[in-house]
């Protein structure tokens, strides 16, 4: 039997950086204290989500891993507290490229690895192309001292395939931190079919899920540099743990600061998956259509 408690942070970001380092701290003290052995922050939580807008100067945000404030702080205290935490930061990477990613940190408070977003989405007030690089890591599995994780980052969740290449990878629990809410222009309610999609994602994979999201309304100040834009995004929070079965086993509301956690027993999940034989009745060879641009191209149809 392999137990391993994991844990999902909800929490609004204020304008200071310092001051939500260390609201996500005590949040993830307090998980640890109730038994939580892998703690998962929201997206980007060390700022509001700047992406709502576009300026020239938030570039200056990005850093390399070894100078971002909120992996730094979180290496003392994953160590400190013999935990495992995903930290989402904005990436200076090689070549001038700027990423968004996830550090993880294992419970010793090394860094196993990075994983780099390689979903990024343009919509409205989720201007996500304008600050980052599509990825570069391909998906990826990080070998904690607790068990072996997947992270995706927010619109990495929407995509099948990436679920499905961290298993493939040897993931046992799959993380999705993320910063999502109201849709201005669409006008709707995206939480049901955001949590849905990734519910799916548990029971295609037979494995556990876990979503972190932030909370709160962040309103853009209109200036010179964004073109006067005016505008606010209200976060629906909702962050969760699904089962293998993608039963949602842990919730929280869309405007409570805290912390979920749950257990769950590894040897048993991978039993499970074995029964089931998902990974092993799978059809690579069927599935080229998938990894091309023009479906056309491909004989497999």
């Amino acid at each position: 039997m392999r137990e391993v408690t994991i844990a999902a942070i909800q929490m609004s970001c204020s304008r200071d950086v310092n001051e939500n380092i260390e609201k996500a701290a005590k949040l993830i003290r307090a998980a640890a204290e109730a038994g939580a052995q892998i703690i998962l922050p929201s997206e980007l939580f060390e700022r509001q989500y700047f992406c709502q807008e576009r300026r020239y100067d938030y570039y200056d945000y990005a850093k390399p891993l070894s100078e971002n404030a909120a992996v730094q702080s979180m290496k003392a205290l994953a160590k400190e507290l013999g935990v495992v935490i995903p930290v989402s930061f904005y990436e200076a990477g090689e070549g001038r490229q700027l990423f968004n990613s996830v550090a993880v940190i294992d419970a010793d408070g090394e860094v196993l690895g990075i994983y780099r977003k390689t979903h990024i989405p343009d919509d409205h007030y989720y201007q996500e192309k304008f600050y980052f690089t599509p990825g570069n890591t391909g998906f990826k599995a990080f070998k904690t001292k607790y068990a072996t994780i997947g992270v995706g980052i927010c619109w990495d969740q929407w995509f099948p395939e990436t679920a499905r290449g961290m298993a493939l990878k040897g993931a046992e629990i799959l993380f999705y931190p993320t910063a999502i809410g109201s849709e201005p222009i669409l006008e709707c309610d995206s939480m049901p079919h955001w949590r849905r999609c990734m519910t799916g994602h548990a029971a295609c994979n037979l494995m556990p899920v876990v979503a972190a999201n932030r909370i709160g309304t962040e309103e853009v100040v209109p200036c010179a540099e964004n073109g006067n834009q005016s505008s606010a995004l209200t976060f629906y929070g909702s962050s969760f743990i699904t089962d293998a079965t993608g039963e949602v086993v842990e919730q929280m509301d869309r405007v409570s600061e805290g912390f979920i956690l749950h257990s769950f027993d590894l040897d048993e999940l991978e039993s499970e998956r074995k029964s089931w034989g998902l990974f092993r009745d799978r059809r690579p060879e069927m599935y080229g259509r998938i990894s091309l641009d023009y479906p056309n191209d491909c004989k497999l149809i």
